[in-house]
C-alpha cells in the first residue's frame, strides 16, 4: 500500500498514527471485545471516550470552565440555523460576509430573524477580508457573525473583528486547532471536524453557559436547542459515536506534537513554503490577497483552465491527491491541515517547480 498526499479541503487527510491506533482497535476496543462504532453510547467505556476527549479539548484551547462543550451532528451547515434559533432576543443579527460559508449561513438566518451584511468582500471574489475595526454594527443585534477561515477562498481572519461589545460567534471548521484561540473573545465556537479533526459527521460546538437558555425561538427544533443537548451532556440521543472517538484520538496526537502553540510554528512553516513559491513563481499565481491569507487552505491557478487542468491530471499521476479547486471558482487550492506533514508540502512545490519548467 502506498500513501497519497492528500490535500483534500474536507474529508481530509488524518494522523496517520491515529489511523493505525483505530486499526489495531478496530475489533476490540482496550480488551472489551468490541469495536467502538459496535459500543452502547450509555456504556460506561464510551462515557470515559467521550469525557476524555472533552478534557483533551478543554486543555488545548484553555477552554473556561463556564463554556460548554457539544458532540452534535448534523454538521456545521445544521448550526446555520441554531445559532439564530438559540440567540435570538431582538430578532436581529449581523454577518461579516467573507465567503460561501458566511453567505449560506446568513441566509439560512433571514429564515428566522432580521440579518444585516455589516462587511462583505464579495465585490472582489471574496479574495480578502474587510476591515473590521470600526463595523457598523447593529443597535439591537443579538450578535455578530464570522466564518473565521474560508476553505473555498483560502482567506482568514487576521484579527478578532470589532463587534461594539456583542456577542461573537464564529464557524472555525477549517482552521480549529491550528493555532492558540482565546475562547473567551467569542460567545459560540463550532467546528465541522472533518477539515482538521476527525470523519465527517460530527460538529462541536463550545458556549458559553449563559447562552444555553430555555426561552429560544419557540419553532426551534428538539435537537437544535443547545440546552436540550448540554443538559444531556451530548448524550441525549445517539451521538457519531465512533467519529467522537476519532476526535480524541487526534486531540491526543495534537497534544503530543507539543499543543497548538507548537501547531501554529509548524503550519506556518507550511505555508511559508507554499506561499513562497507562489509570490516567486512566473506560471503559478495565489488568488488571496497576502494580508488575508490562510495558513490552511492555498487556492492557486496558472491562469489558463487547460493548464490548470493538465496540472491537477499530473500531480494526480505523481500522488498529489484533491488538488482540483472549488467548483464554484476552478483553479487549484492545496489544504495544508495540521496532518499534512511538512514533507508533502516540500514535494508539492518541487513537483510544481517541474511542471512549471515543462510548460513555460
Amino acid at each position: 500500500m502506498s500513501r497519497v498526499y492528500n490535500f483534500s479541503a474536507g474529508p481530509a487527510v488524518l494522523p496517520e498514527s491515529v489511523l493505525k491506533q483505530a486499526a489495531d482497535e478496530m475489533l476490540d476496543y482496550k480488551g472489551c471485545g468490541m469495536s467502538v462504532m459496535e459500543m452502547s453510547h450509555r456504556s460506561k467505556m464510551f462515557q470515559e471516550i467521550i469525557d476524555q476527549a472533552e478534557q483533551d479539548l478543554r486543555d488545548l484551547l484553555n477552554i473556561p470552565s463556564n463554556y460548554k462543550v457539544l458532540f452534535l451532528q448534523g454538521g456545521a451547515s445544521q448550526q446555520f440555523s441554531a445559532v439564530p434559533l438559540n440567540l435570538s432576543k431582538n430578532g436581529v443579527a449581523d454577518y461579516i460576509i467573507t465567503g460561501q460559508w458566511a453567505k449560506k449561513a446568513y441566509q439560512e438566518a433571514k429564515r428566522y430573524i432580521k440579518a444585516n451584511v455589516i462587511a462583505s468582500s464579495e465585490d472582489k471574489t471574496f479574495s480578502y477580508i474587510p476591515d473590521c475595526s470600526d463595523l457598523n454594527v447593529s443597535e439591537d443585534a443579538d450578535y455578530v457573525y464570522v466564518c473565521y477561515n474560508n476553505t473555498i477562498y483560502g482567506t482568514k481572519f487576521p484579527e478578532i473583528p470589532n463587534t461594539k461589545g456583542k456577542i461573537l460567534v464564529a464557524d472555525m471548521s477549517s482552521c480549529i486547532l491550528s493555532e492558540p484561540v482565546n475562547v473567551s473573545d467569542f460567545g459560540v465556537i463550532y467546528f465541522g471536524v472533518q477539515k482538521n479533526v476527525g470523519p465527517a459527521g460530527v460538529v462541536v460546538a463550545i458556549i458559553r453557559e449563559d447562552l444555553i437558555r430555555d426561552d429560544v425561538m419557540e419553532c426551534t427544533p428538539t435537537m437544535l436547542k443547545w440546552k436540550t443537548q448540554a443538559d444531556a451532556n451530548s448524550l441525549y440521543n445517539t451521538p457519531p459515536c465512533y467519529g467522537i472517538y476519532i476526535c480524541g484520538l487526534v486531540f491526543k496526537w495534537l497534544k503530543e506534537q507539543g499543543g497548538l502553540t507548537a501547531m501554529k510554528e509548524i503550519n506556518e512553516k507550511k505555508a511559508k513554503i507554499l506561499y513562497d513559491f507562489l509570490d516567486e513563481s512566473k506560471l503559478f499565481k495565489g488568488t488571496v490577497e497576502k494580508e488575508s491569507r490562510s495558513l490552511m487552505n492555498v487556492p492557486f491557478i496558472t491562469g489558463d483552465k487547460d493548464l490548470d487542468a493538465q496540472f491537477i491530471k499530473e500531480a494526480k499521476e505523481a500522488g498529489f491527491e484533491n488538488l482540483k479547486g472549488h467548483r464554484s471558482v476552478g483553479g487549484m487550492r492545496a489544504s495544508i491541515y495540521n496532518a499534512m506533514p511538512v514533507e508533502g508540502v516540500e514535494k508539492l512545490v518541487q513537483f510544481m517547480k517541474e511542471f512549471e519548467e515543462r510548460n513555460l
